[in-house]
């Protein structure tokens, strides 16, 4: 497999750009197709991909993003190393809007997404640590007011939560709520891929505290108003990433025969 791009961003609400010159390539996969075509350019002297999550003009909202295309696509045009943007609530007072986090961990509270490649046999992928330790170090390294760990929960959407549920979340001890982390970290553990998150808090969720719940202009225009730090970011780790030769997030499968097949390898 001719390698394309090895580093790949995959944008979030808000986030539908990152590359200037960027070429594009239409991928065919057996999952049908990604969000959009993917966009292939150079930052800090890398071969990155980038693919809105939610594709163009935000078609796709959380529970019918194609995760499975996008992630397959990604790895037939060579990517190893994925960073995954995203908007989320804040659960706890710990973190307030406009904070940008790394989280090392991730609830599932999704519900009817088709989150594994696994159709036949028996493949169990290890997920106790999510998140890559390479990616993730390199995304806290990126900016001296990066705030390091937290729990992730990712609900289906696309309704914002109710205040008991954000509460009963919070009381957790969860940090983060979101609606697109899973199952995009799962399909990349599966394709032998480094992944990590990098979460900027929109706005503190219906639960957080008392008054008006969480609604979408403010996502929105607070994601807006981060775009420009949040791509000085990206391009801090893009340039900062270790060689993802020997990482965990790959060498999980080394010796196993896999029920499904990894494309390029």
């Amino acid at each position: 497999m001719q390698t394309v791009a090895d580093v790949a961003v995959i944008g979030g609400t808000g986030f539908y750009s990152f590359l200037t010159d960027a070429e594009e390539h239409a991928v065919e996969t057996p999952y049908g197709d990604p969000v959009a075509p993917v966009a292939v350019g150079t930052v800090a002297g890398r071969r990155v991909a980038f693919l809105p999550r939610h594709g163009r003009h935000h078609e796709f909202p959380p529970h019918r993003i194609n995760q499975r295309a996008n992630l397959w696509a990604l790895r037939s045009l060579g990517v190893r190393q994925v960073i995954a943007p995203c908007a989320v609530g804040g659960l706890r007072s710990e973190v307030a809007p406009g904070d940008v986090v790394v989280p090392d961990q991730l609830v599932d509270r999704t519900s009817g997404r088709v989150s594994t490649f696994v159709e036949t046999g028996a493949t169990h992928v290890p997920f106790g640590d999510p998140y890559c330790p390479r990616v993730s170090g390199a995304l806290l390294g990126a900016a001296p007011d990066v705030k390091a760990g937290g729990t992730m929960v990712v609900i289906e959407g696309p309704r914002f939560s109710t205040r008991a549920e954000s509460q009963w979340y919070a009381a957790q001890g969860w940090t983060l709520v979101n609606m697109t982390g899973h199952p995009e970290a799962v399909l990349a553990r599966e394709l032998r891929m480094c992944y990590s998150a990098v979460a900027l808090v929109t706005d503190m969720d219906a639960g957080a505290e008392q008054g008006e719940s969480v609604g979408e202009a403010e996502v929105y225009a607070l994601f807006k108003a981060n775009l420009e730090r949040l791509t000085g970011l990206l391009t801090s780790a893009i340039d900062a990433l270790p060689d993802p030769d020997g990482c965990s997030c790959s060498s999980w499968a080394d010796g196993l025969d896999l029920s499904y097949e990894i494309p390029g390898s």
